[in-house]
């Protein structure tokens, strides 16, 4: 005898449920969507504002205040001397595993310069800006790096090297 569909819709279910009761809706908090809705125009609010205000990257109109350009040359100590690039003389040593950020950001320069086919040694030119950034440039790759962005010990490395006789310009 088969139970009338009305008297089945008014009974309470024993047992599990059949396996086509279940959804397929997926339900997302509103708020987390809201949150990173707000957070994403938040972003694009500052970054747009600081384009306007003229704070776009690389748009530097500050000149260089002091400039000494280097040669550093690989000793058989694994050390490395630093040469003036106007008379060739020994400006500083590097002891072996000293200058660990110093060397990894020369290591960096000449690496591209292999990677581009550059044979052609230069020195490497250390800058002090009117603005205030401190930069190391490998002219022959056109690489600048502003050093001033890994931290005031990183860069406290190169400056000490300018401090030692760069040139006023």
């Amino acid at each position: 005898m088969q139970v009338p569909v009305r008297q089945r819709l008014l009974r309470p279910r024993v047992g599990p449920r059949p396996m086509t009761s279940h959804s397929h809706e997926i339900v997302f908090p509103k708020a987390a969507l809201y949150s990173a809705a707000a957070v994403v125009i938040f972003s694009l609010v500052i970054v747009g504002s600081y384009r306007l205000m003229g704070g776009i990257a690389g748009d530097h109109s500050a000149s260089v205040n002091l400039s000494r350009d280097l040669w550093f040359e690989d000793r058989a100590d694994g050390g490395i001397d630093v040469l003036d690039a106007r008379d060739h003389q020994v400006v500083d040593q590097l002891k072996p595993g000293s200058n660990g950020f110093l060397r990894a950001v020369l290591r960096g320069m000449v690496h591209e310069r292999h990677r581009l086919g550059v044979v052609e040694k230069s020195p490497f030119t250390i800058a002090l800006w009117t603005d205030g950034r401190l930069t190391v440039e490998d002219p022959q790759i056109h690489r600048v790096v502003e050093l001033k962005a890994f931290g005031p010990d990183n860069a406290g490395a190169f400056e000490r090297l300018l401090a030692t006789g760069g040139v006023s310009r």
